[in-house]
């Protein structure tokens, strides 16, 4: 892909879309790019993250296997964020629990070390996010 667009978008199903909107966009300052509202569609962004939500059960759905709560087990979505301490006040008025607190930690990234302050919390369906703000 060119013109910065990502080169990897993940296309995540949902059980309830605008439950889910509630979250990625009401809390968590997702912007909706598009939607296609006949096929249960909606394509989001933050910064440069960007995320297909589908709603199960409608349009095409490719599933590999049955679905079981929590989606996307095994895996966790990090989105790079300027500040966490906005999105943080957020959920916390929102009494939406975390799945891990708010942590500054560090990572070898090749010859450097990055350092970042993150935390994790869960979407609608259990689908796994971690929020991370660069602290160099």
């Amino acid at each position: 892909m060119t013109g910065g667009s990502p080169g990897l978008v993940p296309e995540l199903l949902v059980a309830d879309l605008p439950a889910s909107l509630g979250f990625w966009v009401g809390l968590c300052g997702f912007e909706v790019l598009y939607e296609r509202p006949d096929q249960g569609f909606t394509y989001i962004r933050s910064g440069n993250a960007e995320v297909m939500l589908e709603q199960a059960g409608v349009g095409r759905n490719w599933l590999t296997g049955e679905l079981h709560r929590p989606l996307g087990r095994g895996v966790n979505f990090q989105v790079s964020v300027v500040a966490v301490e906005p999105l943080l006040e957020r959920l916390r008025r929102a009494r939406w629990p975390l799945f891990m607190e708010p942590e500054d930690t560090e990572y070898l990234t090749g010859a450097t070390v990055a350092r970042v302050r993150q935390f994790l919390v869960q979407d609608p369906d259990g689908y796994l996010l971690r929020f991370s703000a660069s602290l160099t």
